[in-house]
């Protein structure tokens, strides 16, 4: 018994000494973007009337073990084992070696960028008008574009054609071959942003000429800069909320926008939770941990979970006891189902199938 007993306790030494190559995620808190967070509205909406709402709109998170913590083999055991943890390969969610600090600042320019998107969304669901520009995303440092654009510069037109999409700048760049020049007319970043202050679209423009490259993986030609889209609103929307990271939370804030904007009450009092990420024309993409964020979400006690399109198959092979999942594909579609709980029509909710 004495020797069984020691090689229990060196198994178990053993165990807690050796690392292992896994990250473990699970359920994350849960906010509701028609509530309070940290002493303030989620939503903050300013300069349009807004109404009442009631019922939760709750948007989902996941925790994960970070990027520079590596899990000892008992801990990887014990998350194998239970019902309320994934145990992951670290480099699932840490891919090409991120760091903590990295995977944290992309984790922020994703919540910022989805931020945008659902307000967009929002508002092009109300068929209320919103201003939309190419911009300068970032510059890569040392290309051609170094030093001549700069992050936020509204980008006009390539070679004298307009362009109104972010696909548009590497279309026209691309047309050209590695050495030669390409013109961009841009409005500067400055400029831009004070006209996006007053609720309007960058106006003017100045040529910049830039000679193009070719590019590490191919012979196409580039300047070495990521375009996006910059938005005027007509009013206010500020969303507030901290420590919490990525795209996933983009459809509840676009749903919770609606909510305020319009006088019908989305839930009628129900507890609704979901998750999905949004683009600028309401299109709901597929998210991570979709079974965490199960589990969460009737922790906290919704019944009903917004489930993405591309997520169903996996969140309908382990539904938790007491949640209805509900599938969408775009935020039209999530606000007539909301329309059909309210109205107390369960029957006709489109449903997830594990197949």
């Amino acid at each position: 018994m004495l020797a069984s007993t020691l090689v229990l306790i060196a198994l178990l030494c053993a165990g807690v000494l050796i690392k292992v190559p896994y990250a473990e995620m699970s359920p994350g808190p849960t906010v509701n973007t028609l509530g309070d967070s940290g002493g303030e509205p989620v939503l903050q909406i300013a300069g349009h009337k807004t109404y009442p709402t009631t019922g939760h709109l709750n948007m989902t998170t996941v925790r994960v073990t970070g990027a520079d913590y590596r899990m000892n083999l008992v801990e990887a055991v014990y998350g194998w084992l239970a019902h309320d943890s994934v145990v992951v390969p670290h480099d699932t969610l840490y891919p090409d070696g991120k760091t903590d600090e990295q995977s944290n600042q992309e984790n922020a320019e994703e919540f910022s960028q989805s931020q945008e998107s659902a307000k967009v969304a929002a508002l092009n669901e109300l068929n209320i008008p919103v201003k939309s520009w190419v911009i300068v995303s970032s510059v890569v440092k040392g290309s051609p574009a170094e030093g001549k654009l700069h992050a936020g510069d509204a980008i006009k037109a390539v070679d004298g054609t307009a362009v109104t999409k972010p696909a548009d700048v590497a279309t026209l760049v691309t047309k050209h071959k590695p050495g030669q020049n390409v013109v961009f007319t841009i409005v500067p970043a400055k400029e831009a942003g004070d006209a996006k202050k007053t609720g309007k679209a960058p106006e003017g423009g100045q040529k910049v000429t830039i000679t193009t490259e070719k590019a590490p993986d191919s012979d196409r030609a580039i300047v070495g800069i990521q375009a996006g889209t910059d938005h005027a609103f007509p009013f206010t929307v500020d969303i507030k909320l901290a420590d919490v990271g990525g795209p996933s939370a983009g459809l509840m804030f676009s749903l919770g926008i609606v909510d305020k904007l319009t006088p019908e009450d989305l839930t009628g009092g129900k507890f609704i939770a979901g998750t999905g990420t949004i683009d600028d024309n309401g299109k709901v993409g597929p998210i991570g941990g979709i079974e965490m964020k199960l589990i969460g979400a009737r922790q906290a006690g919704a019944r009903y979970f917004l489930t993405p399109k591309d997520n169903c198959a996996a969140a309908a092979a382990d539904i938790p006891a007491g949640l209805t999942l509900v599938k969408v594909d775009t935020i039209h579609d999530a606000r007539q189902s909301l329309d059909k709980l309210r109205a107390g029509n369960t029957a006709g909710l489109p449903s997830c199938s594990a197949k």
